[in-house]
């Protein structure tokens, strides 16, 4: 890590996440943000929305948030560094556009962000530089002095990020029972996204056959999977596989799906399964319901011994990668020598998300990056 601690030229970070209802009445307003403009019914939204009231209507990934935003408060005060801290989201309160204002408010000009998602996506990056940018677009025609934003590189591989996940799968492992314990298959789980968005994922170079974001993932569970090796003494097999996929059925969407998996591993005559979600940064509704309800519920039926491995969540060393990263970005804007850190076989991601990075259909204008209109 940089050891120096100071975050010339930034004077604030912005943790940018994805946002969730904090109560029943916010469910179908809080799905009407999220699905905006794609003209879905109020009914359809309240029969999408179940899976959110069999939890109270709460969605954890705010509660997820605040833990980490005090994660982070905490490391950067017991390492020197004076940056403050925002948040911000897509698509609950606190808004995005909300937060941007009280930071140009509170004089902040150079602003970093950390998006709660480690991978390249349109969904999981470029989208998030959208937001960026109509946020910048509402403050501007307000007359307000608009801030510089650069977003943090990709942390798929950073250490701080990786390590948490080996220690919950080796964790998961342990509380299997010994008879199933080294037959165990271990099954990496992420996001499915549609498979041209996939293919379209990273720089236009990585374009084609899964793009970055499957070439990013399949790294990280091979890093996973190498290092659970070397501390138990035993080659388990594993695979990338799905989860939570939406839109239409026609249309091909990564698989295989989780639950799918696991009826062929127990066919297989797999003894037991460690679901590892490398693809989350914490425990949010996605894993409680498709992981630890639907999932969960398919290896019961099957008779097959599964555990899920936990996510990084607030976790110190998370909150230390990404001091790491800030301090990193900060030495490379004021041409003080640094070298990234990260594991596996891709090295650290790019700091400025080239033109053509993660394209989506209906391309809008896009901040912190090479194509931003707002320099």
């Amino acid at each position: 890590m940089p050891d120096a601690t100071d975050p010339t030229p930034y004077d604030a970070l912005l943790l940018l996440s994805f946002g969730g209802p904090e109560g029943p009445d916010d469910v179908v307003p809080f799905l009407e943000n999220v699905t905006r403009g794609r003209g879905i019914p109020k009914e359809r939204l309240k029969e999408v929305g179940q899976h959110y009231f069999l939890f109270g209507g709460v969605s954890p990934i705010n509660d997820q948030n605040r833990a980490l935003l005090d994660a982070l408060r905490k490391d950067f005060a017991e390492h020197g560094l004076n940056l403050p801290v925002y948040w911000g989201n897509r698509n609950w309160a606190p808004y995005l556009t909300d937060t941007l204002r009280e930071m140009v408010a509170d004089g902040r000009r150079r602003i970093l962000v950390l998006a709660t998602s480690a991978y390249a996506s349109y969904s999981g990056c470029r989208q998030y530089r959208e937001n960026l940018a109509d946020a910048l677009a509402t403050l501007e025609a307000e007359g307000l002095e608009l801030p510089r934003i650069d977003k943090l590189r990709h942390y798929f591989n950073h250490p701080g990020f990786i390590e948490p996940m080996i220690e919950g799968v080796l964790e998961s492992l342990a509380d299997l029972p010994a008879d199933v314990r080294d037959g165990a298959h271990i099954a990496f789980t992420t996001h499915s996204i549609p498979d041209s968005a996939a293919d379209a994922s990273g720089p236009v170079e990585e374009h084609g056959d899964g793009g970055a974001y499957v070439k990013q993932h399949l790294d990280v569970a091979q890093v996973i999977a190498d290092a659970v090796r070397e501390r138990t003494g035993v080659d388990r097999p594993w695979k990338l596989v799905y989860q939570s996929r939406s839109g239409a059925p026609h249309i091909p969407w990564l698989e295989p799906d989780i639950c799918d998996h696991l009826e062929e591993q127990h066919g297989a005559g797999v003894p037991a399964v460690v679901m590892a979600p490398i693809g989350f940064v914490s425990d949010h509704m996605e894993v409680l319901y498709d992981l630890d309800t639907e999932a969960k519920a398919k290896a019961e039926e099957l008779g097959l011994p599964v555990r899920r491995s936990a996510t990084v969540g607030a976790d110190p060393r998370f909150a230390a990668a990404i001091r790491d990263l800030v301090l990193e970005r900060a030495a490379a804007e004021s041409a003080r020598p640094v070298t990234p850190c990260a594991l596996g076989a891709l090295g650290p991601s790019h700091n400025v998300c080239p033109v053509g990075c993660c394209p989506s259909r209906n391309p809008l204008p896009a901040a912190a990056g090479a194509d931003s209109p707002y320099a």
